[in-house]
């Protein structure tokens, strides 16, 4: 399976971004953000998102991300987007001068969820693999790009044959970042069988 750039589509093209075959930038425009509903009621779906579509049911999508965020709430990452109420991402939301939160986000019929964990705010780099096995997801984690952790496993229930996954870069306030992703890899899938569950089809 090969990552192919050309085969990317914009969901909300951002104004500044440059793509070459092996790095992508985004520049983030203030006030763009994902989420829907839960807890803080609002609805915001204006994130720039750019995907390759895919109905293989198993893969794993990696990518390295770089970022120079520093005000509260820019963030970049993984996603996998269907529509406005279908989606999951995975990301560092940057918070203060102390600490980030590193967390995904999994988002089913219009309702979001958030799983977070502090990490230190010096972190500038991060690798995600986004995971399929048919309707559910894992999104890893890494920051040498070789030794994964866990960090969500979900299901998405819109996700029944074709998806469409890659990258997002966003800025919820009043701030603008660059955003630069590399080392893109589409492959077999990683996330490998549980013990005693039936081979994949």
């Amino acid at each position: 399976m090969n990552f192919n750039v050309h085969d990317l589509i914009w969901t909300r093209e951002p104004k500044e971004c440059h793509i070459d075959e092996d790095k992508i930038e985004v520049v983030t425009a203030p006030h763009t953000d994902l989420w829907q509903r839960t807890y803080y009621h609002f609805r915001n779906d204006n994130a720039p998102v750019l995907q390759m579509t895919t109905d293989e049911k198993f893969f794993s999508f990696t990518v390295k991300t770089e970022f120079d965020s520093k005000h509260r709430f820019d963030q970049c990452g993984v996603v996998m987007y269907l529509d406005s109420e279908n989606w999951l991402k995975g990301s560092i939301e940057y918070e203060n001068d102390d600490f980030q939160h590193l967390g995904s986000v999994v988002t089913n019929h219009g309702y979001s969820d958030w799983a977070t964990t502090e990490i230190d705010a010096s972190i500038k780099s991060m690798w995600y693999r986004l995971s399929r096995r048919e309707d559910d997801f894992c999104i890893e984690c890494s920051e040498d790009g070789i030794r994964y952790r866990q960090m969500r496993v979900c299901h998405v229930w819109e996700a029944k044959g074709e998806v469409s996954f890659g990258i997002y870069a966003c800025s919820p306030e009043d701030s603008s970042f660059k955003a630069t992703f590399t080392n893109m890899e589409l492959t077999e899938c990683k996330w490998l069988p549980h013990d005693g569950q039936q081979p994949d089809e």
